[in-house]
């Protein structure tokens, strides 16, 4: 028998608050917060510290998990900052949280078209987010955004 696990990664009040007609309350999500700690679930995703006046109050309120860890998401330092003087990485990292969760661009398209860097200048973004967090004794997650439609890669 196999000793590894899965772990189960719930995005919902992420995710979940971008649904249409969509619209959580810090109440609604500290609720769900509570039921899916209660169900088991290994990490939450509270949503994006900062982003808007609901997620920031929201981080700002303690969650009293005892099986989940309580996640932020963010995105990759910017190009020509450095990790420790990224603002939206401060901001994660002062979420209250043991665990980040960070996107960033996987498809070459993507890294040259959306953000305007190279693939290295993107690569040493990812690594040096990666390093601030850890750093930082955070547990870290890499969610990578790779699409392709209509088969053109």
């Amino acid at each position: 028998m196999s000793k590894e696990k899965v772990y189960i990664f719930d995005t919902t009040l992420r995710d979940g608050a971008q649904t249409e007609g969509v619209d959580f309350t810090v109440n609604n999500k500290i609720k769900i917060a509570k039921n899916l700690n209660e169900i088991g679930v290994d990490y939450i995703e509270g949503g994006w510290p900062g982003a808007n006046p609901t997620d920031t109050e929201f981080f700002n309120t303690p969650q009293k998990l005892d099986k989940s860890i309580f996640t932020a998401f963010g995105m990759t330092k910017k190009l020509g900052r450095s990790a420790d003087n990224d603002p939206t990485l401060s901001t994660i990292l002062n979420a209250n949280t043991k665990a980040v969760c960070i996107v960033g661009k996987a498809w070459d398209f993507h890294v040259d078209v959306a953000l305007g860097i190279t693939k290295e200048e993107n690569l040493t973004n990812i690594k040096e987010t990666a390093k601030y967090f850890v750093k930082n004794k955070l547990s870290f997650v890499f969610n990578k955004v790779f699409c392709c439609f209509f088969n053109i890669c």
